[in-house]
């Protein structure tokens, strides 16, 4: 989708609140709000290029009441710190990762084999329940009145072979991120995940000190692990979501009118910055086809892959993350024609 059409879309899902009751607000010296808006992406990034987008959504449909500066490249701190500065309402707001400590309910999203594709996460995500989830991250200290998705799902590249079955993964060398589901879910298969650090992951592929790695294709292609790798295959093994975490306090600073217009705008820009990220990871897909073997896995191994990480599911529910019955709904939700 175009950007234009986007833009139009979310003026859309703004207009009755844009033009309803402004006329009345004449008076040249009413409050501005300021809202601090930070990630640790580049310039370039398809988080950034949507939080701008917010920013000139924003700034137009509040008549110039909300000001908003967007803070990239961590320039602000990193990831937790930030997120911190939001809790506290030093900052107004920022996206990124870490979003178990607004709510644990967010790890269902993540769950290995959960989903199939994209599509099933935003319809989710988009649902009564993902509105839940957004909505009990308030009892943590963050309202956040959006979530999308962070880019494409992660997938698998090798030296050794193609995986299409969960046997294909036995006693291979994964490099894998320190996050506790990842390696869980790679030694439920059989792999031997080795912690290697992002950055000398290449060098770690080209000498052979790991044999794999997992990452969504914008990583992969970003860090050039195809030159070191011969196969790609896509498992669609885990997404993650995209919340926009805002600090209650100034939220709630907000008149009411102002109140509908942001959760509007944050909604409708959700939208957009989907867009726009999954189908970059479309391009990057295509690069990496060009330079590596591809396959994607069957319906039917899909299954194998399910049943193998199913004690992952039960571990985070047995620590009450969520329930099976949250698991059952978001499935059939996902899966819902």
């Amino acid at each position: 989708m175009k950007k234009l059409s986007l833009c139009l879309l979310v003026l859309l899902c703004v207009g009755g609140l844009v033009f309803s009751g402004w006329q009345e607000q004449v008076e040249a010296k009413e409050k501005v709000y300021l809202f601090k808006y930070a990630n640790t992406q580049s310039p370039k990034h398809p988080r950034t290029n949507s939080m701008f987008f917010f920013k000139d959504i924003l700034e137009q449909a509040s008549n110039g009441k909300i000001k908003v500066e967007v803070y990239h490249s961590g320039v602000l701190g990193k990831e937790a710190e930030v997120l911190d500065m939001v809790k506290l309402g030093t900052v107004q707001a920022c996206r990124g990762g870490l979003f178990e400590r607004a709510n644990k309910k967010f790890l269902l999203y993540t769950l290995p084999f959960l989903f199939e594709n994209a599509e099933q996460v935003m319809k989710v995500i988009r649902s009564p329940m993902g509105e839940e989830i957004n909505r009990d991250a308030l009892k943590n200290g963050f309202h956040i009145p959006a979530t999308g998705v962070a880019g494409g799902f992660r997938n698998i590249t090798s030296n050794v072979r193609p995986v299409n079955t969960p046997a294909d993964l036995k006693g291979l060398k994964m490099r894998t991120p320190p996050i506790d589901m990842t390696i869980k879910t790679f030694k439920a298969i059989g792999a031997s995940p080795q912690q290697v650090a992002y950055t000398e992951t290449y060098m770690a592929l080209k000498t052979g000190v790991v044999d794999a790695q997992e990452n969504p294709f914008s990583n992969t292609v970003d860090m050039k692990f195809y030159e070191v790798q011969k196969y790609l295959s896509v498992v669609n093994w885990q997404l993650h979501p995209d919340p926009l975490y805002v600090s209650p306090a100034w939220y709630n600073s907000l008149p009411e009118d102002l109140k509908s217009v942001f959760d509007a705008v944050a909604r409708a820009t959700m939208i957009y910055s989907d867009t726009i990220w999954l189908n970059s990871e479309d391009g990057y897909y295509h690069l990496l086809k060009e330079n590596l073997k591809t396959n994607e896995i069957s319906k039917e191994n899909r299954k194998l892959f399910v049943e193998k990480v199913k004690p992952v599911w039960q571990y985070y529910v047995d620590e009450g993350f969520f329930t099976w019955d949250d698991i059952n709904r978001a499935i059939a939700i996902a899966q819902a024609k």
